[in-house]
């Protein structure tokens, strides 16, 4: 028997919007080690494309400030990102009839910086009804107290903070499903330190698979008691 309930993030009913992933925003985030934001912001999107679900990439200003979307992140979503001039995307009409055609009601919002470029669409988003969920460690402000003050701000006006890893699990769910299970373990074990270092000694030393290359099964419940 299979339950899910409205407030979970599937595959269907989620866009993935990626915000100014770009050299010159990233430069002045103090937050987070641009590092790790960056490993974050690779394992969420690495997540989108793994489970199908739509992606929205954009950037600001690419030639006159802030320099290309991070070549990295180009590789995964291999699409072309939406120009803006604004910093508020859904003041972009290309952006807006994007999202909008997308037909998905939950907005996963990634980017630089929370406090304007993330927090102006979410907040216009939950005023046209949608469902917006900030990931926090895909995103980056000038300081760790100018990102509480933007994710306070947004989680007040109803805004659901999540990490990259929630998101990669409240996708999954389930480890018996096998389409997406190794991809699932991928992202994991490259991108979640210890978790990951986890799941490979689950494998290697529970599961006696071979140390590089192959999976148990999915349906062998002996990983998701390991890990």
């Amino acid at each position: 028997m299979t339950f899910v309930t409205q407030n979970l993030i599937t595959p269907e009913n989620s866009v993935f919007v990626f915000v100014d992933q770009q050299p010159q925003m990233a430069f002045g985030v103090r937050s987070i080690d641009t590092q790790l934001l960056k490993n974050n912001t690779i394992a969420l999107a690495k997540t989108a494309r793994a489970f199908d679900a739509p992606t929205i990439l954009t950037s600001v200003e690419s030639e006159a400030f802030s320099g290309y979307v991070w070549p990295e992140l180009l590789d995964v979503l291999q699409q072309d990102p939406f120009e803006r001039t604004t910093m508020n995307l859904w003041e972009d009409k290309a952006v807006h009839k994007a999202i909008k055609e997308s037909g998905r009601k939950k907005i996963v919002l990634s980017g630089l910086w929370t406090g304007a470029c993330i927090n102006f669409p979410a907040l216009c988003a939950l005023d046209d009804g949608y469902e917006v969920y900030i990931i926090d460690d895909a995103c980056g402000e000038l300081s760790p107290e100018a990102q509480y003050a933007a994710m306070t701000r947004a989680e007040k006006a109803g805004a659901v903070p999540m990490t990259s890893l929630q998101v990669l699990l409240e996708l999954q769910r389930d480890w018996s499903r096998e389409k997406t299970y190794k991809a699932t373990l991928d992202i994991i074990r490259e991108h979640y330190g210890s978790y990951g270092m986890g799941v490979d000694y689950a494998l290697t030393h529970v599961q006696h698979a071979p140390q590089r290359g192959q999976y148990p099964q999915a349906v062998d419940r002996k990983h998701s008691q390991a890990a």
